[in-house]
């Protein structure tokens, strides 16, 4: 379901009934006569349904997380916001960027329209960017020929299934965040499907060499082992981009998850 697209279409909608009503009913009506309930409510909703099309296409945008892909940084049920104006600024509904405002950093929480069916909205995080030669060798990260920095930061508990993974302490860019990698999945690439620029990747029994091409990302989850991204389904084009996660503003099980997260 495309929620812009319907929303816009509620907007045109009210917006037309509060328009009729404002220039060309209310001068025939005669003095004291009844406005018909149809266009009582559909003006009346106008000026509710424009302020929250434009918060949710300018300004801010919520989402709940769906799987477990970025454990530990986020979890599944957390309600997050995402910043639809730090990217540029795009036009509702098509997508389409009409002002540059920043570039995805390495290290940003993303949201972005899944390559594979653009009505699906992923969340990963920015590991490789336009240029960049990222290696992912025996469950080791590297790029354009550096090791990113990681340090152990001991073993997290999945609360749900009561087991412990190894966790760590990785730094992408200026940003340093928790990630896990289970030591019992195997360090190749398990599931992988056709994708545009797949040439630009190589994949061997101890994982994989990307280079990314101009004007796409190199996505991967927190969760190492439990993330269907970028090393299976390829390259995310900027066209594709919906905004930067910033802030968990719910989640029903934990209240002290509200707050902002890298």
């Amino acid at each position: 379901m495309n929620f812009a697209l319907i929303l816009f279409l509620l907007l045109l909608v009210s917006g037309a009934l509060w328009a009729l009503d404002r220039f060309v009913a209310s001068k025939r009506r005669s003095v004291g006569a009844k406005t018909p309930w149809w266009v009582e409510y559909g003006a009346s909703f106008f000026p509710v349904i424009l302020v929250v099309f434009c918060l949710r296409s300018f300004v801010v945008e919520p989402f709940k997380i769906p799987s477990g892909s970025m454990i530990p940084t986020l979890l599944i049920g957390d309600f997050i916001l995402v910043n639809k104006w730090t990217y540029g600024i795009r036009l509702p509904v098509i997508n389409k960027k009409i002002i540059d405002v920043n570039e995805p950093q390495r290290g940003d929480v993303m949201v972005f329209r899944f390559p594979g069916d653009p009505s699906l909205d992923y969340i990963k995080r920015v590991v490789g960017l336009p240029g960049d030669k990222v290696e992912y060798i025996d469950k080791k990260l590297t790029i354009n020929g550096q090791p990113v920095p990681q340090n152990a930061a001991g073993d997290y508990l999945h609360t749900d299934r009561l087991y412990y993974s190894p966790s760590f302490i990785e730094k992408l860019g200026n940003v340093e965040h928790r990630i896990i990698v289970e030591n019992a999945a195997p360090a190749y690439v398990s599931q992988v499907t056709k994708y545009p620029f797949q040439e630009n990747c190589t994949y061997t029994n101890r994982g994989l060499s990307c280079t990314v091409p101009a004007g796409h990302y190199f996505m991967m989850g927190d969760n190492r082992d439990g993330s269907f991204d970028s090393r299976g389904w390829g390259f995310v084009p900027e066209q594709n981009i919906v905004g930067k996660a910033f802030f968990i503003w719910f989640n029903f099980s934990d209240l002290k998850r509200i707050g902002s997260f890298q």
